[in-house]
């Protein structure tokens, strides 16, 4: 079974790599790109459809907000990019988000963009998943059935991926990736090129008209601008991820700001161009979309049975020549992988923070150690639980996720400018070069800006989509902050509690050495034993055992005296047939007669090879050290005896845990 798993790990990850190879895993920006900007390049697939689908509450009437609110986006994703790349410049150790704002605007407010963040990764994988998964089904209806099962299966496949290592998984999600951008501009340009030439493409849902919302039938005043400020909210789920870049600083060639800064700026370019072209296509095409499908109107059938398609699924079919097209199943195709790949952004970005938080000892420690490919192994594994339990609880459903979505990274670009804007005082003040004081005072009013705009967005979408389910989202991240804290705490405590003070008070030896050996019976582990507590040569030997059975007793201390054995024997009554409550309770006795000393408690125990043996056997001494344990000035040793099939179980690997760090060569 050893064998198996090992060779599965193998065949799944791949073979472990020295710590001496981590530079042969950094980035060259092709690669860096799929990697950390799947997720904003691919949520221009779904932003535009999450636009319309709020303005379509009111009817057909408001889409002509449409190019409105996609001008807005583009412009905040374009100061939010801007923002970003100087964060790269300034902070590229790749704390990003999170390191600016501890620097500059004090520890709770790291941890606030901290929790915010790692709280909008696993939303991350779970949007970007389920939406795959919805383009999956646009293509292929009848699996519309497997929703669930199929996110799942997708996240664990990620998952596999990405414990493989971040050049490796790069190289496999950089062809899907470049496809899809690929196609997806093919799709746009071939289709305003049909516009200009009179030929405009026209979606398939164009026939249909949209009968409003009844609560939502009277847009007028505050009404109507609620309605385009949720809008304009669901549209902002194009800035998703853009702030990854930043985290993955670290993973880069050299020189490695310069680089993550140049992808940035390649990675807006790239999103703004497919987020304008879709929303544009999609107006000249006039793609009708509905939350419920009962709202179009001019079905044929049953509202209840229609499958509503994506607007990518609509713009393909419209601009390739319908749903049989070569084109549309290649944009479906590439669609969807790239949806689900664009979950490797928080692969990346989540373990890369958490690793950071935990050496800040705010998260466990397990999550700074890297695995067998120097990848954040337990971060990834972490992510990927979360992301599955969400998954399954939401069932996979997009538009119960949107809203739980956006919120973090939001909170994460309003304090992370602000901490920027602070970070460029702090350097105008001394700074005396004219031509750094007018960079400096002209990037200042740009993150200031970013401050002011990605502010006011936070405020819409926490007015817009609280009550919707992004409450869920605020108590997460509040949750996580106050765990950051009391791990914090912990780790705190533990270190002063732990720290020498008096390295001669610490080295003193005891008084005595007091060595009691546990007896149950005598056998060959218990003489062993017994030999092993001699060895010590401690001031004060006995052996102890508890007296359950009265005849047992009897047998016992006659076989003790038969043997000649020249260690005392204590016998325990025990009236009420309990083992662990009166040796513990004898041990601390003789702590508080002799507080000065150290108390030895020898334990037998045995070494099988089977896993269900382990409950035939050494129940009474697991019980027995994990009391003992919690008793100042208590050693416990447990000596091994190993049974006949304990060899089944000694298989050692070629080489053992840790063995490829420490260089050691196989066996």
């Amino acid at each position: 079974m050893v064998k198996i798993a090992g060779l599965l790990k193998r065949v799944v990850i791949g073979r472990a790599l020295r710590s001496e190879e981590l530079g042969e895993t950094l980035l060259p920006k092709r690669l860096a790109l799929p990697i950390f900007a799947s997720d904003p390049l691919s949520s221009v697939a779904y932003a535009t459809e999450e636009v319309l689908l709020v303005l379509t509450l009111g009817g057909l009437a408001y889409l002509h907000f449409t190019p409105w609110i996609a001008a807005a986006v583009v412009v905040l994703l374009a100061v939010v990019v801007i923002s970003y790349r100087q964060v790269v410049h300034a902070y590229p150790s790749g704390g990003g988000s999170y390191e600016v704002a501890s620097r500059n605007l004090g520890v709770n407010a790291g941890l606030v963009v901290a929790a915010s963040l790692l709280v909008d990764y696993v939303m991350t994988v779970a949007v970007s998943v389920a939406s795959g998964v919805d383009n999956v089904i646009s293509a292929v209806p009848e699996l519309a059935g497997y929703r669930t099962a199929l996110a799942l299966g997708f996240v664990a496949l990620l998952t596999a991926m990405n414990l493989r290592g971040v050049r490796e998984s790069g190289r496999a999600f950089a062809t899907p990736t470049y496809l899809f951008v690929g196609g997806v501009l093919i799709m746009v340009g071939t289709g305003l090129f049909r516009y200009v030439l009179g030929d405009a493409p026209v979606s398939e849902s164009a026939r249909y008209g949209i009968e409003p919302v009844p609560a939502d039938a009277d847009l007028r005043g505050m009404a109507l601008v609620m309605l385009v400020l949720r809008a304009f909210s669901s549209g902002c789920t194009a800035l998703t991820g853009v702030e990854a870049l930043s985290n993955g600083v670290p993973a880069f060639r050299k020189p490695k700001s310069k680089n993550a800064a140049t992808t940035m700026a390649v990675m807006g370019i790239i999103a703004i161009t497919m987020f304008g072209g879709i929303t544009t296509l999609a107006v000249v095409a006039k793609v009708h979309i509905t939350e419920d499908p009962c709202q179009l109107t001019g079905l044929e059938g049953s509202c209840g049975s229609y499958q509503q398609r994506t607007v990518i699924a609509q713009l393909a079919a419209s601009v390739f020549g319908g749903e049989h097209s070569l084109g549309f199943y290649f944009i479906q195709a590439a669609t969807a992988l790239v949806l689900i790949l664009a979950a490797n952004t928080a692969f990346n970005g989540f373990p890369l923070l958490s690793s950071i938080l935990a050496q800040h000892r705010y998260l466990p420690r397990q999550l700074h150690r890297r695995g067998d490919r120097l990848a954040f192994s337990n971060g990834i594994i972490a992510l990927a639980a979360a992301a599955g339990l969400l998954l399954w609880g939401f069932e996979a459903n997009v538009t119960n996720l949107i809203h739980l979505y956006i919120l973090g990274v939001f909170t994460s670009f309003t304090l992370s400018q602000t901490g920027m804007v602070r970070h460029w005082n702090r350097e105008l003040r001394v700074e005396t070069d004219p031509a750094l004081r007018r960079h400096h005072q002209m990037i200042r009013v740009i993150n200031a800006m970013g401050a002011v705009t990605t502010g006011l967005v936070l405020v819409v979408v926490l007015a817009t989509k609280f009550t919707q389910g992004a409450w869920l989202a605020v108590v997460a991240a509040v949750v996580m902050w106050l765990m950051m804290h009391g791990i914090k705490r912990h780790y705190d405590a533990t270190a002063a509690e732990l720290a020498v003070t008096d390295p001669r008070a610490e080295l003193t030896p005891p008084s005595r050495v007091l060595v009691i050996v546990l007896v149950s019976t005598i056998h060959k582990p218990t003489l062993r034993a017994l030999a092993y507590a001699r060895a010590f040569k401690p001031q004060w030997l006995e052996a102890l055992t508890v007296a359950v059975e009265r005849d047992e007793e009897q047998t016992l201390e006659h076989q003790w005296q038969d043997l000649d054995i020249d260690v005392p024997l204590t016998v325990l009554d025990s009236p009420y047939r309990e083992i662990t409550r009166p040796v513990v309770d004898y041990v601390r006795s003789i702590r508080r007669e002799s507080p000065r000393d150290v108390v030895a408690v020898f334990i037998p125990e045995y070494v099988v090879g089977h896993w269900w043996e382990n409950l035939l056997h050494n129940q009474s001494a697991l019980w027995l050290k994990a009391r003992l344990l919690f008793t100042p000035g208590v050693m416990v040793i447990s000596v091994p005896w190993q049974l006949t099939s304990s060899t089944r179980a000694d298989r050692p690997a070629a080489r053992a845990p840790g063995s490829v760090r420490r260089g050691e060569p196989s066996r």
